[in-house]
């Protein structure tokens, strides 16, 4: 057996289907779409349409939710750490963060931070600066005296924010009574004398 007489099993490789190459090779012409009708054209995409009913990918309930504004961790193992270590782009004993694993070439780029899991085994005694552990990474950590430090992203106090000033509700003041004109007096006093003198004709004609 040569490297040039290397082949495949019969029937490992199918070659594809060539389409619109005359009548005689079975799919030309129509192309296996069959005769006229929508999915007969191109730029036809009726996935998942269920003719107007409610499709299926709607009737089923929702569940869960999506992180508004997820963070972009690298994820590191304690057994690519001790790889470092052993090449000696780590010091013993030395803190590991985002920027001292970016110059010991075992991350890219800091992103968001780092978070370490407990894949591989670590031999050598390590401090931590990072944005996560897993707990079995901390246990094993702790087995080698090492110490993490979880860093927390600040947070924005709310005595920091301004508070918008409420607008003091002030009393309606209530509208003063209208008196009424001085020339309307004198009418209004005339004509209830009139009134008590008719009263006083119609009991003395009785």
């Amino acid at each position: 057996m040569k490297l040039n007489e290397l082949r495949d099993n019969p029937g490992a490789r199918k070659s594809r289907m060539r389409v619109g190459r005359g009548a005689s090779s079975g799919k030309g012409k129509t192309a296996g779409r069959g005769v006229k009708g929508q999915t007969s054209r191109s730029g036809v995409s009726i996935k998942g349409f269920e003719g107007g009913q409610m499709p299926l990918h709607m009737r089923l309930p929702k569940r869960g939710f999506n992180v508004p504004n997820p963070k972009k961790l690298n994820a590191v193992n304690l057994g690519r750490l001790q790889v470092a270590v052993d090449a000696g782009k780590l010091a013993k004993g030395a803190t590991v963060s985002a920027g001292s694993l970016v110059e010991a070439g075992v991350i890219r780029r800091e992103l968001d931070g780092v978070r370490i899991l407990a894949k591989g085994e670590l031999t050598e005694k390590l401090d931590f600066e990072v944005a996560g552990m897993s707990q079995a990474a901390q246990d094993a950590v702790a087995k080698l005296g090492g110490k993490v430090s979880i860093l927390t992203p600040p947070k924005e106090d709310s005595e920091d924010k301004p508070k918008k000033a409420k607008k003091a509700t002030e009393p309606k003041a209530e509208a003063p009574e209208e008196e009424a004109p001085a020339d309307e007096a004198p009418v209004e006093k005339a004509a209830a004398e009139e009134a008590e003198d008719a009263s006083a004709d119609d009991a003395s004609e009785e």
